[in-house]
């Protein structure tokens, strides 16, 4: 959850504290109390349990390895899925993450949903996605790698805005991709650096495609977007 609504609900006086895990770690692996927490982290790993980042970036984000009692032997009946994330008695999460100074844990995205530029910089779309979704008018959104000329692959962003919402925040104006487009560039683009600049949007009101438990299904809407 982003710092920013952790606030909010700080703001209301609800004590909210975060934690992460995983079935495959019965399942906690980190979280926050009373006494320490910070906005936006997950915590500290729990006791007896080690937690490293493999690989760091120069972000220090890598993919969150886990270590400990409570990770699982395996998957049943299924050696190839098991040998693909236990080695050498570290589970590998598939998630993405790193410790600010402090060691608290902050988790930054999925390692299939990174976007690698040739010039091998990682781009995480959730981190963009919390921006975009900041906006007003905005209900979800989903960024992505589209192939581009030079063999890289250039950000954009399908966003799905609020018709109702716009309506009230613009009643003389109905060219929203431009109004949007102002924004995106304002907004986000300027507070970034430019590889991780958005290049293109798709503007819409249908609702992107999910997962019965509200999670986008990247690849399929990729596949739409994309025609392929």
């Amino acid at each position: 959850m982003n710092k920013e609504t952790v606030q909010g609900f700080v703001d209301l006086g609800i004590n909210l504290l975060q934690g992460y895990g995983l079935t495959e770690t019965s399942p906690v692996v980190a979280g926050e109390n009373d006494k320490y927490k910070r906005a936006g982290s997950v915590g500290f790993p729990l006791p007896g349990i080690t937690v490293q980042i493999d690989h760091p970036d120069q972000d220090d984000i890598g993919e969150i390895m886990v270590k400990g009692p409570t990770v699982m032997k395996g998957y049943i009946d299924n050696e190839e899925a098991t040998k693909e994330v236990l080695k050498d008695g570290w589970f590998y999460t598939g998630d993405l993450g790193k410790f600010d100074k402090d060691g608290f844990l902050f988790i930054t995205g999925r390692k299939k949903d990174a976007i690698v530029l040739k010039n091998g910089k990682n781009i995480f779309p959730e981190e963009l996605e919390i921006l975009i979704n900041s906006l007003p008018y905005v209900s979800e959104s989903m960024v992505y790698g589209k192939p581009a000329k030079d063999n890289d692959l250039m950000i954009c962003s399908k966003i799905v805005y609020n018709p109702e919402m716009m309506k009230e925040l613009y009643p003389d104006d109905t060219n929203y991709k431009d109004i949007i487009w102002k924004d995106v560039k304002e907004k986000i683009n300027h507070s970034m650096p430019a590889y991780k600049a958005i290049r293109e949007i798709i503007v819409t009101e249908e609702p992107l495609i999910k997962t019965t438990t509200q999670k986008i299904k990247r690849h399929e809407e990729l596949k739409k977007i994309l025609g392929n």
